[in-house]
């Protein structure tokens, strides 16, 4: 991680009416070099280059792929094919990652060898076992530190001739756990069945049914149900990633809440299973539309159009949550300037994320004087439109990329003076954040380093 500094944000920002394109989206990313990592060949992918990002790449390096930056920020992998990993016997640091962590657990499943994984303050504060209990029942060895089977460090040690294709019931809402098992089941003999209860991003599913996996998904009532073949080879692709929903959403909300200003983010990854905030957004009455819907890579793909609002709240749909988990900060700062009260129930898996998010988006809003009532699984906003600040509001480092993109915002648009600390935990995810908002939205803010 780059060296620790904070932002001073100073001045609201003027009206804009721009044209962008956003950071390459993190979780296809993510999936693209696992996946290229198990293909035959040669693949070439022009994605997000941040530090979670590198983090995958790095650990896919450590066990034996050559990966190699060329022209243009393009990323050769070279695949070793299914289950085609080097010996190594060391320890693997995800950084902030919980994508490669996990996704590295379920390919380790099947790894003949022991592996220890770490990762940074945050990560290590992250559940696992929730994930590893299945990885145990497929066939590998899962060591904690003092027995706790909560906390890294954790030890693997797979097996690749004793392993078994099992059915996994997946209860909790986690596109990273149905992700983990499906790597493993790809190097499994026989068909491995995974039965999710919530409809959670499916990019997994997608890439692999372009690649031709042998993999099918259905729906049954309130179930989805994705079968795979493991041990068939699959060769090697290049792909441009579309745009992060999940970063544009903050910049929409920005645009949402500064009077006469329009933003078209071009290229960017609208997958049903992601855009949950949307239509929330929707509800509230911002005016956001899709042009120039089309597909790629199995993944919808739009340019979206924004016009600054006025807002309401909103009682968010329990059916919208999984489909914008990462992105309720964000919708939060919208709900704190909007008109009347919002209310969203059923979101306890944000206490488990880099921060527990409702306790530091509640204490945060609060610090600007947005009244916030919390529960272990809900949250209520009272909205103000005519909150103003005049003291330094100094936001407490948290290791949360998205809580400082959303404290950031909310000082862009309130014109309140903003210390925010931990800003370098933004390059996990958007690593030219400031860049793009001091040369595209006029915001003014001074670095100060550690």
């Amino acid at each position: 991680m780059h060296r620790k500094f904070s932002v001073l944000v100073k001045k609201k920002i003027n009206r804009y009416n721009r044209k962008i394109t956003i950071s390459p989206d993190k979780s296809i990313t993510h999936r693209c070099y696992f996946i290229a990592s198990q293909c035959l060949g040669i693949s070439k992918i022009k994605g997000l280059d941040s530090e979670d990002v590198h983090a995958t790449i790095n650990a896919l390096r450590l066990l034996g792929i050559k990966i190699v930056k060329k022209k243009g920020g393009v990323f050769y992998v070279y695949g070793s094919a299914i289950s085609g990993f080097k010996k190594f016997t060391g320890v693997i640091d995800c950084g902030n990652s919980g994508t490669s962590i996990r996704s590295l657990l379920g390919l380790l499943t099947c790894y003949p060898h022991p592996v220890t994984l770490t990762g940074d303050a945050s990560l290590q504060k992250r559940p696992f076992l929730r994930l590893t209990n299945f990885l145990e029942r497929i066939g590998a060895l899962i060591t904690y530190p003092k027995n706790k089977k909560t906390n890294l460090p954790i030890k693997i040690h797979g097996t690749l001739d004793w392993t078994l294709a099992q059915r996994h019931y997946v209860e909790v809402p986690s596109a990273q756990i149905a992700s983990a098992l499906i790597y493993a089941g790809l190097q499994t003999k026989g068909i491995t069945e995974v039965i999710e209860t919530s409809e959670t991003r499916d990019h997994t599913q997608r890439l692999l049914k372009y690649l031709g996996a042998d993999i099918h998904v259905k729906k049954l009532r309130n179930k989805r149900i994705t079968r795979i073949r493991g041990q068939v080879e699959m060769h090697s692709f290049s792909i441009k990633v579309p745009g992060d929903f999940s970063s544009a959403i903050f910049l929409i909300v920005q645009t949402l809440l500064t009077k006469k200003s329009s933003l078209l983010i071009k290229s960017v990854c609208v997958n049903q299973s992601r855009i949950g905030a949307y239509y929330i957004l929707k509800a509230m009455g911002a005016q956001i539309r899709m042009l120039n819907k089309r597909k790629y890579f199995n993944e919808d793909v739009a340019d979206l159009f924004v016009r600054s609002s006025k807002l309401k709240g909103v009682v968010c749909p329990k059916k919208l949550i999984v489909k914008s988990v990462d992105d309720l900060p964000a919708i939060w700062i919208a709900c704190a300037l909007a008109r009347g009260q919002s209310y969203f129930k059923g979101i306890s898996e944000l206490r488990l994320k880099e921060s527990d998010r409702i306790k530091t988006m509640s204490e945060n809003l609060n610090r600007f004087g947005i009244k916030t009532h919390s529960t272990k699984d809900s949250l209520k906003i009272y909205g103000n439109p005519k909150i103003k600040v005049d003291k330094l509001i100094k936001i407490p480092a948290t290791l949360d990329h998205r809580n400082c993109m959303c404290m950031h915002v909310f000082a862009n648009v309130t014109g309140s003076k903003v210390l925010i600390n931990g800003f370098n935990t933004v390059a996990s995810s958007f690593p030219n954040w400031l860049k793009l908002q001091r040369q595209k939205f006029g915001s003014i803010y001074e670095i100060k380093k550690k």
